[in-house]
């Protein structure tokens, strides 16, 4: 059994339910969408900024353990190895050489925020180079012997944190990793 189809008579589609948008209107909705975007996409860029930060902060931590590992294995000493290279294809020992054993991943090695240098040089982060041959239980660092906490390990190799350009992320003597004013002005 079949159904007539519903008809409905012109009439009802000229009814207020049936009122059409203006060309003024559809120009208003837009317009305040184009706003709202406006207003929240340099949010949304922050908050990316600040999430690949707080991941370049965590592969430093990440490294600082797979320091610990050399050191344990290497009688508390710590490398000698060039602060960064050039590229990788430069013959120097080097933290992503050294430590690749210890890391057990490449991209430890590269800052999230990082869009070239790492690439192109195997880390983003330089070593302190100043520290290479020294005990951890005696370093030296330009006469600081008794704060380790105050000794930098690694340092990134540029302010790319948009959201913090004045700091860049430490790894410390003493294990803990922490956004830093830089320690040299540019």
């Amino acid at each position: 059994m079949t159904h007539p189809p519903i008809r409905f008579p012109a009439s009802d589609f000229r009814s207020p339910l049936f009122k059409a948008f203006t060309l003024v209107e559809i120009l208003v909705v837009i317009g305040v969408l184009a706003l709202l975007v406006a207003l929240v996409f340099p949010a949304v860029q922050s908050g990316v900024a600040r999430a690949e930060s707080a991941r370049c902060l965590g592969q430093l931590k990440s490294l600082g353990v797979s320091f610990s590992s050399y050191l344990a294995d290497h009688e508390m000493t710590l490398p000698v190895m060039a602060a960064a290279r050039v590229s990788k294809t430069e013959d120097l020992p080097a933290l992503d050489t050294v430590l690749m054993s210890y890391a057990g991943d490449a991209r430890v090695f590269i800052c999230p925020s990082d869009r070239e240098i790492g690439a192109r040089t195997g880390t983003s982060y330089f070593y302190n180079s100043a520290l290479g041959g020294q005990s951890l239980v005696a370093l030296n660092f330009l006469g600081i012997t008794d704060a380790p906490i105050r000794i930098p390990v690694l340092v990134d190799k540029e302010g790319w944190h948009k959201h913090s350009a004045s700091r860049v992320n430490h790894l410390f003597a003493d294990g803990h990793a922490g956004s830093q004013l830089r320690l040299f002005a540019e």
